[in-house]
Parts: C-alpha cells; sequence; structure tokens
C-alpha cells in the first residue's frame, strides 16, 4: 500500500508540523502528555479495521477473539491499576465516561450536585450549555472565597437541602487534594450516589500519590490521555453491583462499535502504568508541579489557593493587569502552550478569563525536572512583563527551541 505522503501530502505535511509543533516548543496545558511510541504503534495498528460491539466474549459480529484479547488485557491491568471491582474500557472520550455513568443511575430531570465550572469543575458536571445542564437538575457547589478550596460545609448544606440523587467530585482546573472520604460521608447522610470523575488526577492516584476514589465511590470515571498517558479516550470504574447497568448503558445506550486499537492502546497504556518506572514519574510530575508553582509565585504571580497539590496549577494574570485570553496568546508566540481558563468568582467571560491553567505531565514526560520548571517560570513572567514586546517574545522563542532541543521527542519519527 502506499505510504501516507504519496495518498495525502497535504495531511502528511499537517502531521509533520504538528510533530515538529509539540517537540519544538514547550506543552504546559495541564490535559495533554505524550504517549509513548508503543502506545503510537498500537492506535495505528489494523485492529481500527474491527467491529466488535458487544463486550468479550458476548459480541455482534464474529472473528473478534483476537481483539477480545486486547479489552480483556485492558481491563484487568485497570483493575490492577486501580483496585477497582468492574471496568469499562470502551467510553470514546472522558465525556461519553460520565454521560453512560449518570445514565446508568439516574433519570432524566434528576437532580445531580457537581462542582461549578467557574470553580475548577468540568462541562460535563453541569454546566447549562452541556448534556448534563440540560438532562438533569444542577445545584453547582463551589470554592471557599477565602482558601479558594473546596467548601465542604457548603456540600453537605446543598446535599441535604437539594437531596441530589448523584453527587460529583472531581474537576478540569482544581489543584488541591480531592477528599473522596468526605464527599462519602455527605453522599451516605443524604442517600446519594457518589461518582468521582478524576480525569486529571488518575495517574498520580494510580501511583498511590493521591486518595483514591474506588473504596469511597459507586462510580469512578477517567480519561485516559492526561496524567495516565495513554491514548486519548475514557473509562468507568464501578462497584460490582452496577457492572450490569453501566455495561448495557455504555453499549448499547450511549455507543455502537468499540475503537479497538485505542482500547489496545489503552491496554498498553496501563502496562506502562503498572511499571515502576510509571509511580517515580508520577512523582516527578508532582514534585514539577511544586517547584513551577514555587517559582512563579517568586515571580510575582499570584496562585489559585495558594498552589498546587498535584499536577495542574491555576495562575491569576487579571493581578497583572492581564487576561488569560492575552496571556495565552503572548505565551504562544514565544513557544509556550497554555490555555486560557477562568479563575474562581471570575468577572470576566468564558473567552477572555482573568487566568492561565499550567500543567507538568507533558514537560515531565520530556525529562524535565525542577531546575527545568524553575527556568521555564522565568520564561513565563519575562514574556507576561510586557505581553505586547514581540521582539521579547522572538528571544523567549529562540530559548524555549534550545530547551526543547535537550529533552528530544519523537526524534526517529520527525526525522523520517
Amino acid at each position: 500500500m502506499k505510504r501516507l505522503i504519496d495518498v495525502d501530502p497535504e495531511i502528511a505535511e499537517a502531521i509533520r508540523l504538528e510533530t515538529e509543533r509539540q517537540a519544538t516548543k514547550l506543552e504546559l496545558i495541564a490535559s495533554e502528555n505524550f504517549v509513548s511510541e508503543a502506545v503510537l504503534e498500537a492506535m495505528g495498528s489494523p485492529l481500527t479495521n474491527k467491529y466488535a460491539e458487544g463486550y468479550p466474549g458476548k459480541r455482534y459480529y464474529g472473528g473478534c477473539e483476537f481483539v477480545d484479547v486486547a479489552e480483556t488485557l485492558a481491563i484487568e491491568r485497570a483493575k490492577q491499576l486501580f483496585g477497582a471491582e468492574h471496568v469499562n474500557v470502551q467510553p470514546h472520550s472522558g465525556a461519553q465516561a460520565n454521560m453512560a455513568a449518570y445514565f446508568s443511575v439516574l433519570e432524566h430531570g434528576d437532580t445531580i450536585l457537581g462542582l461549578n465550572l467557574a470553580h475548577g469543575g468540568h462541562l460535563t458536571h453541569g454546566s447549562p450549555v452541556n448534556f448534563s445542564g440540560r438532562f438533569f437538575k444542577v445545584i453547582a457547589y463551589g470554592v471557599d472565597k477565602a482558601s479558594e478550596q473546596i467548601d465542604m460545609a457548603e456540600v453537605r448544606r446543598l446535599a441535604t437541602e437539594h437531596r441530589p440523587k448523584l453527587i460529583v467530585t472531581g474537576g478540569s482546573a482544581y489543584p488541591r487534594t480531592l477528599d473522596f472520604a468526605a464527599f462519602k460521608e455527605v453522599a451516605a447522610e443524604t442517600g446519594a450516589y457518589l461518582m468521582a470523575d478524576i480525569a486529571h488526577p488518575a495517574g498520580i492516584i494510580a501511583a498511590g500519590l493521591h486518595p483514591s476514589p474506588i473504596p469511597h465511590c459507586d462510580l469512578v470515571t477517567t480519561t485516559t490521555h492526561k496524567t495516565l498517558r495513554g491514548p486519548r479516550g475514557g473509562m468507568i470504574m464501578c462497584k460490582a453491583a452496577l457492572a450490569p447497568a453501566v455495561n448495557k448503558t455504555m453499549f448499547p445506550g450511549m455507543q455502537g462499535g468499540p475503537l479497538m486499537h485505542v482500547i489496545a492502546a489503552k491496554a498498553v497504556a496501563f502496562k506502562e502504568a503498572l511499571s515502576p518506572e510509571f509511580r517515580e514519574y508520577q512523582r516527578q510530575i508532582v514534585a514539577n508541579a511544586r517547584a513551577l508553582a514555587e517559582a512563579l509565585i517568586a515571580q510575582g504571580f499570584r496562585l489559585v489557593s495558594g498552589g498546587t497539590d498535584t499536577h495542574v496549577m491555576l495562575v491569576d494574570v487579571a493581578s497583572k493587569g492581564l487576561t488569560g485570553k492575552v496571556a495565552e496568546a503572548a505565551l504562544d508566540k514565544a513557544g509556550l502552550t497554555v490555555n486560557k481558563n477562568a479563575i474562581p468568582f471570575d468577572t470576566k467571560p468564558p473567552t477572555v478569563t482573568s487566568g492561565i491553567r499550567l500543567g507538568t505531565p507533558a514537560l515531565t514526560t520530556r525529562g524535565m525536572r525542577e531546575p527545568e520548571m524553575r527556568k521555564i517560570a522565568g520564561l513565563i513572567a519575562e514574556v507576561l512583563a510586557d505581553a505586547e514586546d514581540a521582539g521579547r517574545q522572538a528571544r523567549v522563542a529562540g530559548q524555549v527551541r534550545e530547551l526543547s532541543a535537550g529533552f528530544p521527542l519523537y526524534r526517529e519519527r520527525l526525522l523520517s
């Protein structure tokens, strides 16, 4: 068969340029990471050709004996990694995992209690523009204004008042440790199911560096591509009693044929995550985040909640007279990739914001450690000292390319 460059040179060039962008810039978006060559190989395998509606041993198509092996390995490795009673690895994304989890225990119009998107939650935790806000009655809890950490007294008060059928904990921009045990107390007091969305700290949890939700939660969802460093996709873990409902809701309720090449890649990533090297990698992610946070504070930046316990941090750029939109654009021109993000009690719209979100998984994958984090903090400070200075941006971009070259990424693939 012909190679991609011969069949579609435009797409081949787009892929080459994106590979070069990843290699020559510094990826600071907290939800992004770089998978291993082994995961890439599984993703690009002929398993993409196979339709496999159903589950291992119970398919609606013939010829599934080998994809059954891949999915079974993914399930068993995930169960071992997290200590879960049941795992479904078929969700195409974290959002679909959350949708399936909800519809496994909820009916249209039921009440859910979730973290306010503006306070670090996720679209699928009850945003009015999302299915979760359209299909369910949503009560939002937030963070305490002084500490900028989850206000458990408010969670308990709201749960007692509204009696939600499901309480959701977890977020997309919450930098502190999640107290699953405290949420379980509230859920037990009010008769609610408890679900944890651990899309962000999943790898840190797997490595034992963050409390696990498994002993406390009825349902646990995650993506597989953030700190877990696997392919883009989702996963649901649950108590054995909920397994039939979760499986039935996932298929045929939410999806048809699973992406078997992605499920095989998930299995590879889970095997990597079971290694001692992965635990050390997660330890370094957290250490790097702490070093980056401390260095940014030393540069005069205000961090939401004063710092981070995980891989992610929120930087208040409004205190520097900037918007998140302006900061993101200036840093991108300097080769530092971040995303604008609302901060708690933000007065600016989501398209503008008062903050930026930073994370260390991708930098850590490249082998960077604390000294590099301190250098990167200095580069961020230099760019944002004058976000309109194109010369400054170009100068920093040169330093970024030089730093990136010392930590090569996909070198053989880039040069081929």
